[in-house]
């Protein structure tokens, strides 16, 4: 490796990291909305968006240049795709965590309507699994990433326990059906933010072992 492709390396590998602390900040913010709405924090939360949309453009740019300029091969090839793949997760999820807050703000001035416990804990463990993904693409960690694809299970499980729930609560209320559609929108928001999770962490896998595991189980 070429001294220049190690210093253009190092500042992709720092460039992504910023992106994954807003991502993850981002993330926990809106998770908080659904406990405690308020629409000017929501709106907020909104422009942070451009700060990650930003840094996609700009940690793409970087990744083309590199490929153009080094021709990396091996590892430093993987590093590079990968890198292009998680900032697009990344990308996303910002995304939905807007999407969570703007779920949130229909909560407002709605009595009677408290976020079910499990969303919580959904929630809880979909951050957390973003967190752990990103944990082990700084720590090279496949054991970890592996451990964040299994997780995926227990929020998918959750999701769908939830929403069973919120659908037999707009039987029993109709009156209620408009919070509680935002609250299995939210539950859904959530659900797809362990998704972009678990991919992170398969792109992890591959980074470090040089393994595709997506689409595993359809193949067995």
């Amino acid at each position: 490796m070429t001294i220049h492709l190690t210093r253009d390396l190092g500042v992709l590998h720092r460039n992504l990291l910023s992106m994954c602390a807003t991502v993850e900040e981002l993330v926990h913010k809106a998770v908080d909305e659904l406990g405690d709405p308020n629409v000017d924090r929501a709106r907020e939360l909104a422009k942070r968006d451009d700060e990650v949309d930003r840094f996609d453009v700009s940690i793409e740019e970087e990744c083309l240049k590199i490929l153009a300029l080094h021709q990396p091969v091996a590892t430093d090839l993987r590093r590079i795709t990968t890198v292009l793949k998680i900032t697009g997760e990344l990308e996303r999820v910002a995304d939905i965590s807007i999407h969570i807050a703007e779920r949130a703000c229909g909560l407002v001035n709605q009595p009677g309507i408290e976020v079910p416990e499990k969303l919580k804990e959904m929630a809880r463990r979909a951050v957390e699994m973003l967190h752990q993904a990103i944990d082990a693409y700084v720590g090279l960690d496949s054991h970890l990433a592996r451990q964040v694809c299994e997780s995926d299970n227990v929020v998918d499980e959750l999701n769908r326990e939830i929403i069973y729930e919120l659908m037999a609560m707009m039987q029993a209320k109709p009156e209620l059906i408009e919070p509680l559609i935002n609250l299995f929108s939210a539950s859904r928001h959530v659900e797809r933010v362990a998704d972009h999770a678990t991919n992170i962490a398969e792109d992890v896998v591959y980074l470090v072992e040089g393994e595709i595991i997506r689409h595993r189980a359809h193949f067995r």
